[in-house]
């Protein structure tokens, strides 16, 4: 693929987002601030402040005193000023939350996905209900919603707005934008939860102020969103990340994208269930049909104890271990954040494990740069994510004249450059 060459019209967008993203972050602050956060000039910062008041994304809040100087205006997330819409597709559910402008939980539903409850037609048919949900649930005016960023899992292409492949459901070159704008009448925008993870770690999680992060990603699927100098790594394909796929165990257990032996066959959730059935076929802690209560009879059985339970995730942690180490070695980055369902519900005893470990495989010296921690972030790190994506290209698409503000079509619109 050739490169994009930037305009700059991308450029002048990305300096508004990236204004935009330290208010929601600082707010209230001021333009002096805003400009020493970003490296930008404080008269470019003035002029994207002016540009986003228009909009009346933000809003003037008041003054703050200087140091012997004028006193500095103070600028606020106005979070009346539109909601952003995040849908995490996963292979057992689809949630999804509406957020205001400061990105704060307003409305949430979730639709279980039954198993073989997987074709396009299925996928998109839950994710209408629970975008229709969340928007009655807030009371939100259709006009106001900005946008609705997708995550679903596999290799996208955003610009398109194709699933190119989802390994665990066989999806190939599946058109799912076009298929959801027959359902909602949103501008929507498309990626993967890796993606998802990473931003949301950068904005509000344990990556904020970190140059280089790696946010690895448990569920059913595996993967790691990648953080370096300071920005998202998408890859020139937008593929980065695709770890749960590189080789774990030579010619170990057949993965779902046709390799053998790899991350995601030893530490996704299919992968824990498999090793407990090989364990102890007839536990009390396996729900063959049901991923989530399997993980979470097996955190239970940590906390009680039990021996199996012991076993599986100290198992699980040796293998997630030596791939994090590769991470390490790899990337050296500042921080490794364990996130999604899977480390979120095995929760301490995983992270306790796993650093452990890391420090046998790890080489020293990047080891001794890296902490290895849970992801904070209390709601759903990868809808909070695909707002931010939403939220990225309704500023690559809006007008920077607020009459112009309804000019919005049906459906898809220019994804962010």
């Amino acid at each position: 693929m050739s490169p994009v060459k930037r305009t700059s019209r991308d450029i002048r967008t990305a300096n508004r987002y990236e204004v935009l993203r330290q208010i929601i972050a600082e707010s209230p602050t001021s333009r002096q601030e805003l400009a020493a956060a970003t490296g930008l000039s404080l008269a470019t910062v003035a002029t994207l402040v002016g540009e986003l008041l228009d909009l009346r994304l933000i809003t003037e809040v008041g003054f703050e005193d200087s140091a012997g100087g004028r006193p500095r205006g103070l600028v606020a997330v106005n979070t009346s000023g539109g909601a952003l819409i995040g849908v995490d597709i996963a292979e057992t559910y689809v949630r999804v939350e509406l957020f205001d402008l400061a990105l704060t939980v307003l409305a949430r539903a979730d639709e279980d996905m039954r198993p073989g409850e997987s074709r396009p037609e299925q996928v998109v048919g839950h994710v209408a209900a629970a975008v229709g949900s969340v928007v009655t649930q807030a009371g939100v005016e259709g006009a106001r919603v900005l946008g609705v960023g997708v995550s679903v899992p596999g290799q996208v292409d955003r610009e398109g707005g194709v699933s190119e492949y989802a390994p665990n459901w066989d999806w190939h070159d599946v058109p799912l934008l076009d298929l959801l704008t027959e359902h909602i009448a949103y501008p929507l925008y498309l990626d993967n939860p890796l993606r998802a993870c990473a931003v949301a770690e950068l904005w509000f999680g344990a990556a904020r102020g970190r140059g280089d992060a790696v946010v690895v990603n448990l569920g059913t699927g595996v993967g790691a969103g990648l953080v370096l100098g300071g920005g998202l790594h998408r890859g020139v394909s937008n593929s980065a990340g695709e770890w749960g796929h590189t080789t774990l165990v030579l010619d170990g257990r057949l993965c779902h994208c046709g390799n053998h032996g790899c991350v995601e066959t030893y530490v996704g959730a299919p992968g824990i269930m498999l090793h407990l059935r090989e364990l102890s076929p007839q536990s009390t802690l396996l729900h063959p049909e049901d991923q989530t209560a399997t993980i979470d009879a097996l955190a239970r059985g940590v906390a009680d104890r039990d021996p199996v339970a012991v076993k599986v995730v100290r198992d699980t942690a040796r293998y997630l271990g030596a791939g994090i180490a590769d991470l390490v070695n790899l990337l050296n980055p500042e921080v490794v954040v364990l996130s999604s369902w899977v480390a979120a519900t095995l929760g301490e005893p995983l992270l306790t494990e796993v650093r452990e470990a890391v420090a046998r495989h790890a080489l020293r010296r990047p080891l001794a740069a890296a902490e290895i921690v849970l992801s904070p972030i209390p709601t759903d790190p990868v809808c909070l994510g695909a707002a931010t994506f939403a939220l990225e290209g309704a500023l690559s698409s809006i007008s920077q004249r607020p009459a112009k503000r309804t000019t919005y079509t049906r459906g898809r619109t220019a994804r962010p450059s």
